[in-house]
């Protein structure tokens, strides 16, 4: 495993140094933001890095630890990739995904068992406190982002496990100079073999490590940015199932610029109006045709494609389809988790609201730009164009 410290040196230069006229200008709230980072976050990993190689002393096994038929649900942001996530890891006798506290907190094997070993005395010497304490702390600081539903106990996309190495797309959110970064967003093609490999190599450890701590047979992730990496992922986890989603571009792109611009400026700004334009626009092009061409030409029974109006519509038909198909194992109570799922996506009130008119695109502008996926996908164009007061009425 190989940190990117040419990659740290350069955020941290630009971040102090060079920031003049970007997104993470030197304002008060960056420097804030930038001081407790560098406090709290080299400390946190030269802790990780610790247990890490505490890993390789007392659970070596880890590293022939198998993965078994894992799980990859890819496509755009905002694409219901969440939903379908946080649904399946209701299955917990099947699935099993990285939380946020696993990402974060507890990466490696000796960590989670440190953590394993403390709730069992808990659970049975001190009435649950810490638990019932970790998940008010977790209700009053994660409950309060307006992302999406975010917690230290609900699976995350685990793309942000590249920050133990410095070297992922996730990174750019703390630190948006794209002009220092490798070209995630075109992985597959852009990335030298050897550069795919180290990150690749990682990210599977880190799967061993999790699968190894809690004996679970089959993972589930749900990583957007893998859109751009799908053939390296085909090659590093050969038994793989691979799901697409696909979703409308006329509420994909706009709750993607939204997104974006909500996310990066937690920790940069304030900025007026929407940034990363261009960026998204690339993004969003490639990441619905590049994973959608690879499985065009790899026809196989591991790997589906599904609309996000079926997901939603008829979501026990399309979940007990791909469960058939990717060989995983029938779940009788499949109603109940769906139902849940759906009370729990219902009751979360999202602060970001959007229209595509204010952040200066048309609706046949962006039909135009996307045609060959409201083709293929025959989704609707909405000839009827609604006002831009209209749509933020109906979308907050």
């Amino acid at each position: 495993m190989k940190y990117n410290f040419r990659l740290f040196w350069r955020t941290f230069y630009r971040s102090f140094f060079a920031s003049k006229n970007t997104p993470a200008r030197l304002t008060k709230k960056r420097l804030i933001f930038l001081v407790l980072f560098y406090i709290v976050w080299p400390l946190g990993s030269l802790m990780h890095w610790f247990f890490f190689w505490l890993d390789d002393v007392l659970f070596p096994a880890y590293k022939n630890h198998p993965i078994e038929k894992p799980l990859f649900i890819l496509g755009n942001f905002r694409s219901g990739s969440t939903f379908l996530h946080r649904l399946l890891s209701r299955d917990t006798e099947t699935f099993t995904s990285l939380t946020t506290w696993d990402i974060y907190l507890t990466p490696s094997v000796t960590q989670k068992k440190i953590t394993q070993f403390v709730a069992a005395l808990d659970n049975k010497y001190f009435g649950r406190i810490l638990h019932r304490a970790l998940y008010a702390f977790d209700r009053a600081t994660l409950g309060k982002i307006k992302i999406h539903p975010i917690s230290f106990f609900q699976p995350e996309e685990d793309e942000n496990i590249h920050m133990h190495v410095w070297d992922g797309y996730f990174v750019t959110f703390l630190f948006p100079f794209m002009d220092e970064f490798p070209d995630y967003l075109h992985f597959d093609e852009a990335l030298s073999a050897e550069h795919k490999k180290r990150i690749m190599t990682f990210y599977k450890s880190m799967l061993q490590r999790h699968m190894y701590a809690t004996g679970k047979k089959h993972f589930v992730a749900k990583n957007p940015a893998f859109s751009a990496k799908i053939e390296t992922l085909a090659e590093f986890f050969p038994d793989a199932r691979i799901l697409y989603l696909a979703r409308n571009p006329l509420d994909m792109l706009p709750s993607t610029v939204s997104w974006i611009n909500y996310a990066r400026s937690q920790f940069t700004g304030p900025n007026q109006g929407y940034l990363y334009i261009d960026e998204i626009l690339e993004m969003t092009q490639h990441w619905y045709h590049h994973p959608l061409q690879y499985i065009d030409a790899h026809p196989s029974p591991r790997n589906l494609i599904v609309n996000y109006d079926d997901l939603v519509q008829r979501p026990e038909a399309v979940i007990r389809k791909f469960y058939e198909q990717f060989g995983y194992p029938d779940k009788p109570g499949l109603p109940v988790i769906i139902d849940q799922a759906v009370k729990e996506t219902m009751t979360f009130n999202s602060d970001h609201n959007y229209s595509y008119e204010v952040m200066g695109f048309t609706r046949k502008g962006i039909v135009e730009q996307y045609k060959d996926i409201f083709e293929r996908f025959n989704f609707e164009t909405r000839e009827e164009e609604l006002s831009p007061v209209k749509r933020l009425q109906l979308e907050s």
